[in-house]
C-alpha cells in the first residue's frame, strides 16, 4: 500500500473524533475509557488518530533569570500566520494530534496553542513540569529550593486549576535533563513528577538523551512507585547503542526517536526494524522535534516542516515490509496508550 492509499484509510480510525464536553481539569476516577487531555478539553484516547508525539510550535531560549527582567515579546498573530499553513499542511497528509513538547520557561504558550488547535483542528496537547535542560538555565529559582512534594503541588495545581488564566490544562508532564549523571535539581525533578503521576496519572515525557540519565530516572521512578510505562525516554535516537533502549523497553519504557528529518529516514528506519524483529514495536513512538517558531528572530527564523512521517517514512516502513497495522501501532495505538491518563504504579 503507498502512502496515499494508507493515509486515506485513517479518517476511518479517527471518524469519531470530537472533543468532550468536558473542559475541567483531572478527574482520577474519569471510568474506563482512557482519555487524552488537550488544549481544547478532554478527548478519548480512542480518537486520536494519527499522532507526532514531540513537536513545537513556538519557543523562548531565554535564560529564565533574563526572561523575568526582559522578555523578548512576540506577536501572537505573526506567529498564527507563519506557522498555521505548517499545521494545515500537517492536517492535510491525514495527522489529527500533535503533541507540543515546548517546557514550562522554554516558550510555552497555552493560548496559543490552543488558538491554533481551534485553527487547523488538530488535537494539540501542552506541558506541566520544568526543564533542566541547556544548563538549568530555564528553571525558575524555586526548582532551586523546593522539594520534590513542593514542586508536585505546582504542577497539580496547573492538572487541576489549569494553566494561569487560559483555561488550558497540561496533557503531560515535560522534564528536560542535561544527559549525564544526575544532579541534585535533577533528582528533584524525577521525584517531583513520581509524585505529580501518582496524584494526576499524567505521563512524564523526560528530555533525556544518553542512557546514563536514562536508566537513573528509571531507577527514581520506580523506587517511589512509578511503572516505566509512565515514562517517555525523548531523544532516545542520542544514545547509539540499542541494546539500552531495548533494556528500557523491555522494561515497559516508552522508546522515543523524535529527532526524524529527510536525511535520517534509513537511520531511523534500521532502529525500527529492530524494535519490531525483538517484538518491542509496541512501546517505539517516532516524531520530528520539528517547527520551532523562535523568539526573537524574524518571523521566527528557520522553520522545520512537520511532513517527513508522511512523506518518506512511512513510504519506507511500506516498502520494507511493515503492515498497515504495524504501522497503526507506531503512530496511533502507541501514542493514544502512552499520552492516556491513568496512574501506572510499579
Amino acid at each position: 500500500m503507498n502512502r496515499r492509499g494508507f493515509l486515506q484509510t485513517m479518517p476511518a480510525v479517527a471518524a469519531t473524533i470530537a472533543l468532550s464536553s468536558c473542559r475541567g481539569g483531572l478527574h482520577r476516577n474519569a471510568g474506563a475509557d482512557p482519555y487524552v487531555m488537550t488544549v481544547r478539553g478532554r478527548v478519548s484516547a480512542h480518537e486520536l488518530g494519527l499522532t507526532l508525539t514531540h513537536e513545537h510550535v513556538l519557543a523562548n531560549f531565554q535564560p529564565y533569570a533574563e526572561w523575568i527582567r526582559n522578555p523578548h515579546r512576540y506577536d501572537a498573530d505573526e506567529v498564527v500566520q507563519v506557522m498555521l499553513p505548517y499545521l494545515n499542511r500537517l492536517y492535510a497528509l491525514g495527522c489529527r494530534t500533535f503533541v507540543d513538547a515546548t517546557a514550562t520557561f522554554l516558550g510555552r504558550d497555552a493560548a496559543l496553542l490552543r488558538r491554533v488547535s481551534e485553527e487547523s483542528g488538530l488535537h494539540i496537547l501542552t506541558v506541566t513540569g520544568n526543564y533542566a535542560a541547556i544548563e538549568n538555565r530555564q528553571l525558575p529559582p524555586w526548582a532551586f529550593t523546593d522539594p520534590p512534594n513542593a514542586l508536585a503541588q505546582r504542577w497539580v495545581r496547573e492538572c487541576e486549576h489549569g494553566i494561569d488564566d487560559t483555561g488550558v490544562y497540561p496533557g503531560f508532564i515535560k522534564l528536560g535533563f542535561n544527559g549525564g549523571p544526575l544532579s541534585d535539581v535533577e533528582r528533584n525533578l524525577i521525584r517531583a513528577a513520581a509524585i505529580t503521576h501518582l496524584e494526576t496519572g499524567l505521563t512524564i515525557g523526560a528530555h533525556t538523551g544518553p542512557a546514563v540519565s536514562a536508566f537513573a530516572q528509571l531507577e527514581l521512578l520506580e523506587t517511589a512507585g512509578v511503572h516505566p510505562s509512565a515514562w517517555i525516554w525523548i531523544h532516545a535516537q542520542v544514545e547509539k547503542d540499542l541494546t539500552r533502549q531495548t533494556a528500557a523497553a523491555r522494561r515497559g519504557a516508552w522508546i522515543s526517536f523524535d529527532g526524524l528529518g529527510p536525511d535520517s529516514v534509513d537511520e531511523y528506519l534500521s532502529k525500527v526494524k529492530h524494535f519490531r524483529d525483538t517484538g518491542l514495536l509496541h512501546r517505539v513512538l517516532i516524531s520530528h522535534d520539528a517547527g520551532w517558531y523562535t523568539v526573537g528572530e524574524p518571523r521566527g527564523g528557520k522553520i522545520r516542516a512537520y511532513d517527513t512521517a508522511f512523506e518518506k517514512f512511512i513510504p519506507a516502513l511500506e516498502a520494507n515490509g511493515f503492515t498497515k497495522a504495524q504501522i497503526e501501532t507506531i503512530f496511533v495505538h502507541n501514542p493514544a496508550d502512552a499520552f492516556s491518563i491513568r496512574v501506572r504504579r510499579g
